[in-house]
């Protein structure tokens, strides 16, 4: 990394201090040619200018992290232009507007990808490997940031995260004598007892957030894999109750179909392990002799050897990301699929009413919830893709519960995020919509 942008010069300067570069070596830079200078040198660059790096000749790649849909159209456009290739980090911007970057990547023959340590890209490498070897898939998904963690002795579940938990969500929850039995591992045929009286013993603590959904929405972009319920069914559990309520409904589990997408938090006592932020596929074999390996090799399968929990316990976020960067740089693939299609988007949910004139937040906002719903054209009276609200102001009083829809919304001037939208809509959008 030689070049780092940050509307915060300190920002931008403490991440090289991070990584160890002396300041010596240090060096800003606003214009394309002087930075090339700079780094033709050996120096490091940072920059306030955040469309600089995308024009440095010499760069090869641009890794947009912004975090902000709206500028991240931007940057990223402009690297996709200039001939750059971008690893997206911003999955604001890539659940809004992902397949039309992609197909722009495509003409400039530059790659377009998600990153390797996020869990959507991590998900999406996962189906791909299983697909490839011939597995059918039941049920792929994420296991979210916090774990819920059983303490037997003190009958309470307390959630362990690095989020911030507000009202009306608590840090711990007291389990009444008569749910403590659903909290031990669920006996064959009781998924759907055991799974209800535990989400109910549960519902103060703290649910997925928007940002959870909206990795799942990226990941059913790619996989074509679908939400059984718009919200997901997000089941708390043990690893090793994963392909037993992850299988379908005929073998007792949950599933309506195959190649269903999900969330799952964690549940386990203090010492046991879990499932550190990875990500999970619930597969089955069709062939009768593969299907007994699968079940005979250590992995964990339900009561009748239907369905089998193949999963990866932990996510290293930007610690994994250079084997993204090295495989586009070097050998200029992506590491996702060559399918990347607007089958869903994450519409927001009004979790409090919502005044005129008021600002709509990002996925970390409380005052809105998420909700994976099929694709929708940008048009009035259609639910508005969630990441097009991001910073824009309410144009009439949402009451609570409402699904926000692009008639609620105020739209911006000169957006290039919402030009890009549109323009995905008229590509992908079949006749009939």
């Amino acid at each position: 990394m030689r070049v780092v942008a940050d509307i915060n010069l300190e920002n931008a300067k403490a991440a090289y201090n991070k990584a160890g570069i002396p300041e010596e070596l240090q060096v800003y830079c606003s214009e394309p040619l002087e930075a090339e200078e700079a780094l033709a040198k050996g120096k490091y660059v940072y920059t306030d200018n955040s469309s600089l790096p995308g024009q440095i000749p010499s760069l090869d790649m641009i890794c947009d992290s912004t975090g902000c849909p709206e500028q991240s159209a931007q940057y990223i456009l402009e690297a996709i232009e200039h001939k750059k290739h971008v690893a997206v980090i911003t999955k604001d911007c890539d659940a809004c507007i992902g397949p039309i970057l992609r197909k722009k990547a495509d003409e400039n023959n530059v790659v377009y990808t998600p990153v390797d340590g996020d869990q959507h890209g991590l998900l999406i490498q996962m189906y791909q490997w299983a697909k490839s070897i011939g597995l059918t898939v039941l049920c792929g998904g994420k296991a979210t940031d916090g774990e819920f963690i059983y303490s037997r002795e003190e009958g309470t579940v307390s959630i362990k995260t690095d989020k911030v938990v507000s009202y009306p969500f608590q840090t711990a929850v007291k389990i009444s004598e008569q749910d403590r039995k659903y909290f031990e591992k669920i006996p064959e045929g009781c998924v759907s007892e055991y799974i209800n009286r535990r989400q109910k013993a549960l519902e103060a603590l703290p649910p997925p957030g928007a940002y959870d959904l909206c990795e799942m929405t990226i990941a059913a972009n790619y996989t074509g894999l679908s939400p059984q319920t718009d919200r997901l069914l997000h089941a708390p559990m043990r690893i090793s109750e994963i392909p037993q309520v992850y299988g379908n409904i005929s073998h007792g589990g949950l599933l309506e179909k195959d190649e269903t997408l999900d969330l799952v938090t964690c549940l386990h006592e203090p010492a046991d392990a879990g499932l550190g932020g990875g990500v999970f596929l619930v597969v089955r074999s069709d062939n009768e002799y593969s299907n007994e390996i699968l079940a005979t090799k250590g992995q964990i399968t339900n009561h009748d050897k239907s369905a089998t929990v193949i999963y990866r316990p932990y996510h290293l976020c930007g610690v994994e990301t250079p084997v993204t960067l090295l495989t586009a740089g070097l050998l200029g693939l992506h590491t996702a699929s060559d399918s990347y299609l607007p089958r869903y988007q994450l519409a927001k949910i009004a979790a409090r009413p919502i005044f005129p004139g008021e600002v709509f937040g990002g996925d970390h906002c409380t005052a809105l919830a998420g909700a994976i719903k099929p694709y929708a054209l940008v048009k009035p009276g259609n639910y508005a893709e969630g990441h097009l609200l991001t910073g824009n102001k309410a144009k009439t009083y949402i009451p609570k519960g409402a699904v926000i829809t692009y008639d609620m919304v105020e739209e911006p001037e000169h957006s290039v995020l919402w030009r890009l939208r549109r323009e995905q809509d008229a590509l992908f959008a079949s006749p009939a919509e």
